[in-house]
């Protein structure tokens, strides 16, 4: 999540927990998309009051991945549209409303933004990250003991450490594992489009 969306939550901190219920729609929406896990969710279920719960999710929202802040958006449109709408307007008024299409000056084919990544194509990934692949990992939504357990499984192959954890994302992400998302942290690590060189025909 980047500083234009961690500002705008922690200004609309207050109203936020006042005028929403994170109780079941929502919660459910973020965990279907992976954004919050099942420890997440029941964690949040544990707080006693409903503003309470609402404060916890945006606390943890920040945590979460690039995607975050517009996946939290898709979530208030069931039963909170109005407060989406604000969300957008200071959105809109921060400049920040949609960095998707930088992805663009990544020459990958919109035939493959929105498919699932193999396992061959993570290998080749893996065996160009360097030390930024915890960070990037942590983006895409894997907790710090999962990426702790991929270096502990690896001890002496970091590329496997990292082909490691990007299987445990896809794995645990489903269909939201797409090419699209993992640009999204690649970018965030300020990485740049010549790791993806030679990656597709």
């Amino acid at each position: 999540m980047n500083a234009s969306h961690k500002e705008i939550l922690l200004k609309l901190r207050l109203k936020l927990s006042e005028n929403i219920s994170v109780d079941d729609t929502v919660l459910q929406y973020l965990y279907q998309e992976g954004v919050l896990t099942q420890s997440h969710v029941e964690e949040i279920q544990t707080l006693a009051s409903n503003k309470k719960r609402t404060l916890k999710l945006l606390d943890v929202l920040p945590t979460r991945g690039s995607t975050a802040f517009e996946l939290f958006l898709q979530s208030l449109e069931f039963e909170y549209p109005w407060v989406k709408e604000e969300l957008e307007q200071e959105l809109d008024a921060s400049g920040q409303r949609d960095t998707g299409g930088a992805i663009e000056t990544w020459s990958v084919p919109d035939s493959i933004l929105q498919t699932v990544p193999s396992d061959q194509h993570l290998n080749q990934l893996a065996s160009r990250l360097g030390s930024e692949w915890q960070t990037i990992l942590l983006d895409l939504g894997l907790s710090p003991g999962a990426v702790y357990r991929c270096s502990a499984n690896h001890p002496f192959s970091v590329q496997s450490q990292i082909l490691a954890g990007l299987i445990l994302w896809k794995q645990s992400s489903g269909r939201v594992a797409t090419f699209y998302r993992l640009l999204q942290s690649l970018q965030a690590a300020a990485l740049h489009p010549s790791i993806l060189n030679g990656l597709f025909p």
